[in-house]
């Protein structure tokens, strides 16, 4: 399979809607600690934007007909799960920051320690860290096993 240097082949890319993509970058960066890989369009008012935080990867794209931020529509769309090795700091961070917490840190049934952020576009994001080794069947789920 023949690689790309600008999109990630192995792992999932989303692309998460903002009014202002130079807006979502600057946020992102002080706030989430994401780091700028490359803009598009206009520079000063790009039209897209790629950010990093260590292994992930995301895709800014500004609002256009037919897609827009939570915020605008009034209610969550999806919710961005980054793993992080230090889950308190990346709160504590966050928090004074001015990020809107949603779930302070804590131990999830299923094994991962996280917290929950709003970001000011209204993007529910989570931030976690793998706190033990768990079946899903030992926390409930029913596990469907693949041909």
């Amino acid at each position: 399979m023949q690689t790309n240097r600008t999109v990630p082949a192995d792992i999932m890319v989303p692309h998460v809607v903002y009014n202002d993509v130079a807006e979502a970058v600057t946020w992102l960066t002080r706030v989430f600690a994401f780091a700028e890989h490359f803009r598009y369009g206009n520079p000063a008012q790009p039209s897209g934007a790629q950010m990093l935080f260590q292994n992930a990867c995301i895709m800014l794209r500004e609002a256009r007909p037919g897609s827009a931020t939570p915020a605008d529509v009034g209610s969550a769309t999806q919710s961005l799960t980054i793993f992080v090795p230090d889950v308190d700091s990346h709160h504590a961070r966050a928090k004074a920051a001015g990020a809107k917490i949603v779930e302070e840190p804590h131990q999830t049934e299923y094994g991962e320690y996280q917290y929950a952020a709003v970001d000011f576009a209204g993007h529910h994001w989570v931030f976690a860290r793998h706190a033990r080794d768990m079946s899903p069947t030992e926390w409930g789920a029913t596990l469907v096993k693949s041909k």
